[in-house]
């Protein structure tokens, strides 16, 4: 196995960078539809929190798998962001949706 390089992490902190932009976007979302801006579906609150366990527990399970898999950091990093990304990137979508659809 070769040695990891500072360059190897390149890749996943791009995607912890988009996480954090997407985060904030549904953050921000979220809070101008609680706030009244928009109607928000009645579900929302607790899909917050549900989607949140989820994700987390899909992350654990892949970036344990990754590493008994003998993956390189870089990759189990990767591996442990996908389903953060993948949940992220469909509520900034949606969200986006329905606050255009006002």
């Amino acid at each position: 196995m070769r040695a990891v390089k500072p360059l190897d992490f390149m890749v996943p902190v791009l995607q912890a960078t988009r996480i954090t932009i997407e985060a904030q976007w549904v953050i921000a979302l979220r809070m101008s539809g609680m706030a009244g801006f928009w109607a928000m579906q009645p579900d929302e609150t607790s899909k917050m929190m549900s989607e949140k366990v989820a994700a987390g527990i899909e992350s654990a399970a892949a970036v344990m798998l990754s590493g008994m898999a003998g993956h390189s950091l870089p990759k189990m990093a990767m591996a442990a962001m996908q389903p953060i990304r993948r949940e992220t990137r469909a509520n900034a979508r949606r969200l986006r949706k329905e606050a255009g659809a006002k």
